[in-house]
């Protein structure tokens, strides 16, 4: 897991950790000093650690005229246990959404499987976005499956066209608009 990097072509439009209104910003990285694990097994430093022991992320782009942010994952999302979206929401969405953010775009094909506890977090995530939204892009099949199982899939647009996206091939500003348009085909 130590080889797997948070995507980086898009450091030359933003930086979380140069970003006075992110979550991570100040933050430190090193390149060779690897302490962060996922169940025992080192995961690559650039990865932010927010306070869960099994979900890392890293924000690639935040654009806040456009008021949306495009997070990617890492781990287990584990809530049973760990109640990983109260600590998402908490010390990530809710300072972003202090910003204006109110779409959001999680990347979730390095998320492991998903571990459910209660809706309480993603119905008050997705109240608080208003007139915006949150989409699920390149997620496993089993893991949204889980989400669907459970029933917390109605508060992401998540699926269809949405887990087909080489999102790494567009411009951050141009994965927006496409994901934008495929939901408000399903919203609208």
């Amino acid at each position: 897991m130590h080889f797997v990097e948070p995507f980086y072509n898009w450091r030359g439009y933003y930086i979380a950790d140069e970003d006075p209104s992110s979550p991570f910003y100040g933050r430190e990285y090193s390149e060779f000093a690897f302490s962060n694990t996922i169940y025992n097994f080192y995961i690559h430093p650039q990865w932010d650690e927010f306070g869960s022991p099994t979900l890392f992320l890293k924000v690639l782009y935040v654009d806040y005229d456009e008021r949306y942010a495009i997070i990617e994952l890492i781990g287990e999302w584990n809530d049973a246990i760990e109640n990983d979206i109260m600590l998402l929401k908490r010390d990530v969405i809710d300072v972003l959404m202090e910003s204006g953010i109110n779409a959001f775009i999680l990347i979730g094909e390095n998320v492991l499987n998903f571990h459910h506890s209660d809706d309480c977090y993603y119905e008050e995530w997705f109240d608080d976005v208003e007139d915006g939204w949150i989409a699920m892009v390149n997620f496993h099949d089993h893991v949204i499956r889980e989400f669907e199982h459970v029933g917390i899939d109605h508060y992401f647009v998540m699926g269809g066209e949405l887990e087909e996206i080489e999102w790494r091939t567009y411009q951050p500003q141009h994965f927006y608009q496409k994901v934008a348009a495929l939901v408000q085909k399903r919203i609208g």
